[in-house]
């Protein structure tokens, strides 16, 4: 049985925690939906100042709407197409500051601010992405991005 907890340590800490707590919900279930479902849900209760948290997943060729937590999304993304098909066709995590200033940005949320997006790989291609949005401006630094990276490594071990 899972509880809310409250995180106490520093930043690292916390991350750390969640890494633990990741791994204890996953890793005896072999079903992917409810793998990235929990996951999601995960970090939305650990995460301070976001308003969306959720999967996008590859399917024939474009990012498909897969389990979140927040408001109604876009549901179809093209690689290239905004921030999650920016870090699909650039195979790469996107971090950033101001969507505003992001070329090409999608808003599904018009409260979103800033967004940090994680491929995650699957026999060297991109089987989806880790998508994050905050209704506040520079949300995301380096340890986040650090650790997300991270949380994403565990999760593809088990989709």
């Amino acid at each position: 049985m899972f509880q809310s907890i409250t995180y106490s340590g520093t930043k690292e800490q916390n991350y750390d925690l969640v890494l633990k707590q990741l791994k204890a919900l996953i890793e005896d279930e072999p079903n992917t939906i409810a793998n990235l479902s929990n996951a999601s849900s995960l970090l939305n209760e650990f995460l301070d100042d976001v308003n969306w948290v959720g999967f996008y997943i590859m399917n024939d060729g474009e990012l498909v709407l897969g389990p979140f937590q927040g408001l109604p999304a876009c549901v179809r993304i093209k690689p290239g197409k905004g921030v999650c098909g920016t870090a699909v066709s650039e195979q790469a995590t996107q971090r950033v500051a101001d969507v505003n200033a992001f070329p090409g940005h999608i808003a599904c949320d018009a409260a979103s601010q800033s967004e940090i997006v994680v491929p995650l790989m699957k026999n060297g291609e991109v089987y989806g992405v880790l998508d994050i949005d905050s209704p506040n401006k520079e949300r995301f630094d380096e340890t986040d991005e650090k650790y997300l990276k991270e949380f994403a490594h565990i999760l593809e071990q088990y989709i």
